[in-house]
């Protein structure tokens, strides 16, 4: 997989591509990321890449020419199979929509910054828009980094352990039960007994009801999807 991302703060992806599984995962070929500097791609002397917007309104828009350039230039050396715009108002980013898109070959992600970018950008360029929360952030930068992770983590190869990502929260429309690791008995906290019985069919039935209780105490709306689900 290669991800090009477009960004005016290139430099705040350091931490996050270069620590745990996602610089694991670049260590080892598995996927590709480039960062692009927009002011790199303005015709400004100044490499300026917002302006003032048309009629009355606070704060800068990012300007249509810059991000054009540079998404131009990348589509000319390559097919992409998204142009992902992050967006607070976008489609909200699930770990089902993560499964899709991550058996793609080629994105780009665009972080907005200001008050947004130039409404022909969407139009014509983005083919699709994606928020990671009902909030706004200072720019796309952060949200561009969890998208990059949570896609990076379910190439092949990239967790030590494969199966690991299959029994997330959320894979199955639940929510991960609980897990216990040594000591057994910690200053009288115990680990539930059925994790101690070597019974994988007794322990498998137990973990799926408490996914299916935390689901319901926790995300009521999931475990209301599944009801209704299992009721077709």
């Amino acid at each position: 997989m290669r991800i090009d991302i477009i960004t005016i703060f290139p430099e705040m992806f350091e931490g996050p591509f270069t620590e745990s599984i996602v610089k694991r995962a670049i260590g080892k070929g598995l996927v590709d990321i480039h960062l692009h500097n927009l002011r790199d791609y303005s015709t400004d002397k100044h490499r300026r890449v917002d302006d003032y917007p048309f009629s009355a309104g606070a704060g800068m828009v990012m300007m249509v020419e810059p991000v054009d350039n540079c998404i131009s230039k990348l589509k000319s050396e390559r097919h992409y199979d998204e142009v992902i715009y992050m967006s607070p108002d976008g489609e909200l980013l699930t770990q089902p929509l993560v499964n899709q898109l991550s058996m793609n070959e080629n994105l780009i992600m665009l972080c907005g910054h200001y008050k947004g970018i130039d409404e022909r950008i969407r139009e014509h360029l983005i083919t699709k828009e994606i928020s990671i929360g009902d909030y706004v952030l200072s720019g796309g930068e952060l949200a561009a980094a969890v998208l990059t992770d949570s896609l990076v983590r379910l190439i092949p190869g990239a967790l030590s352990d494969e199966t690991s990502a299959l029994s997330d929260s959320f894979q199955d429309g639940l929510v991960s039960p609980p897990v216990y690791t040594r000591p057994r008995e910690y200053k009288g906290w115990e680990v539930p007994e059925v994790l101690l019985s070597g019974n994988d069919a007794v322990i498998n039935e137990w973990k799926y009801q408490q996914s299916l209780a935390r689901t319901k105490e926790r995300r009521p709306e999931m475990y209301n999807l599944l009801e209704a689900k299992s009721k077709k």
